[in-house]
């Protein structure tokens, strides 16, 4: 089997390894210097520095040296560029191809989930999402860990369920895509909001009620927006919920922190490579919630405070009262 994974940041690069044991793996990544590394070095020194990678994973910078007869593609690329990396990247991918996104935000313009946005640019293709609690670099080090893939087609998720599984890494199945989207999504926002708590000086139990209001905000659009609430109460849920709330290795926590703690946007997000999905995510979740008809208070200090038009007291004094 040829599987090709988009994007080179620390969880494509995460799921190509895993999956190099089992399959012929190329991992595409715009920059030659991780690829050179990766090929060289078995190693991906920006994103994952000091973990040794299988020897078998190859990576190109070549589009169609690394889609090259690919019957899988996993899509690890930040949500604001998947359709214009996709829509590159459609003159090499057969219709019969399976389409896995890996990414865990919305499209910001129109609000639309990951496997909509590759839907709508490969319509042809089969589609499924990968999502749960997934720190990339406990992942790496062996920590066992549990996601589920989602997909309308439950023989096309037990599929990659075996193709994914490693004696450290547990897949479960389910058809709820929108569930398992929303989760991986929405739950960004809800860190920054923790975040900002944090850095206003808040504690274990404001971060805990954040989470609980946070997790019943998620769940009553998902709900609305025609997924199931079991979902949430599951890995693509409360599991990733917790785990993108309160480990330090979050993206969207440390932001949260930094900002609540005074410093500008743009100055904490030019820090590193990693993208924070809550930041462009925080808009989608307000404006659905209008939509829907559905209290989204987390979503919206969270908007109100990355656009100016609160400051992060006066969100944490109104989150502290939700």
């Amino acid at each position: 089997m040829q599987i090709a994974v988009i994007g080179g940041g620390s969880w494509g690069t995460t799921i190509a390894s895993q999956v190099s044991s089992k399959a012929t793996t190329t991992l595409w990544c715009r920059s030659s210097e991780i690829a050179d590394a990766i090929n060289t070095h078995h190693e991906n020194p920006r994103y994952l520095p000091g973990l040794l990678l299988p020897e078998a994973l190859r990576a190109s910078t070549d589009i169609s040296e690394a889609l090259a007869n690919a019957e899988i593609i996993a899509v690890a690329v930040p949500s604001h560029a998947v359709r214009s990396v996709m829509q590159e990247f459609t003159p090499h991918i057969a219709s019969e191809t399976l389409l896995v996104s890996l990414t865990k935000g919305l499209e910001q313009q129109t609000h639309l989930r990951m496997t909509e946005v590759l839907a709508e640019t490969l319509p042809s293709c089969s589609i499924a999402a990968l999502s749960g609690p997934s720190l990339a670099k406990e992942v790496m080090v062996g920590h066992s860990t549990a996601v589920v893939v989602a997909s309308k087609n439950l023989a096309l998720a037990t599929h990659l369920q075996n193709l994914f599984s490693t004696q450290t890494l547990q897949v479960a199945v389910t058809d709820d895509t929108i569930g398992v989207e929303l989760g991986g999504g929405l739950k960004n926002v809800v860190a920054l909001a923790v975040g900002i708590a944090v850095g206003q000086g808040g504690g274990r139990n404001t971060q805990a009620a954040l989470v609980t209001q946070g997790l019943s905000e998620i769940t009553h659009l998902g709900v609305a927006m025609g997924a199931r609430d079991e979902t949430f109460a599951g890995l693509a849920g409360i599991g990733d919920l917790m785990t993108t709330c309160f480990s330090q290795q979050s993206r969207n926590l440390y932001v949260g922190i930094e900002i609540g703690s005074g410093r500008e946007l743009s100055e904490v997000a030019d820090e590193t490579y990693q993208v924070a999905e809550g930041i462009r995510t925080a808009e989608s979740a307000v404006e659905l919630g209008r939509e829907h008809g559905v209290s989204m208070p987390v979503a919206e200090e969270v908007w109100a405070v990355l656009n100016k038009r609160h400051s992060p007291k006066e969100a944490y004094k109104k989150l502290c009262q939700l």
